[in-house]
């Protein structure tokens, strides 16, 4: 089975982006319950499908498969709640890559930087620029921020 252990913290500061290259990312959810999320994702000339199970703390089940992108843009058009805008920056901090997403849109404003773990007792150094972990708070979820933007709190 694949498993994904991911901690999530607010991003305090976004200078170390200034050199970074960004991608653009937009995405949708087909499915969204507390069992099980269905997204579909849009990243430059791919596409993606994702399955992804309930959050057991840091740690949940996920299934990731390449999609034609013209089904994806289909796809899109069939999820029904809000649409997912964002610029992903990979950004090297020791021993991790962290994703640090910029959000466009209805969630304009919101910097969350997420980093994926081998295992969930990994030792971890926090970045300067990252701030308040939420890995635990459902709002910073991006299938929830797609129900609830980030603009409407």
């Amino acid at each position: 089975m694949g498993v994904e252990i991911e901690r999530k913290f607010l991003v305090r500061d976004t200078a170390m982006l200034a050199d970074q290259r960004g991608e653009y990312l937009s995405q949708g959810y087909l499915s969204h319950t507390p069992e099980a999320t269905v997204r579909v994702r849009i990243a430059g000339d791919r596409a993606f499908l994702t399955v992804k199970g309930r959050n057991e703390g840091a740690r949940r089940a996920e299934f990731e498969y390449p999609v034609p992108v013209d089904d994806a843009r289909e796809m899109l058009a069939l999820c029904p709640a809000g649409r997912i805008e964002k610029t992903r920056y990979r950004v090297p901090v020791a021993a991790f890559v962290w994703e640090v997403d910029v959000f466009h849109g209805d969630n304009e404003g919101l910097v969350v930087a997420e980093v994926e773990l081998p295992d969930e007792q990994a030792a971890l150094t926090l970045p300067a620029w990252a701030g308040e972990e939420v890995t635990d708070d459902p709002r910073y979820f991006n299938s929830a921020l797609s129900q609830c933007p980030f603009r409407d709190w």
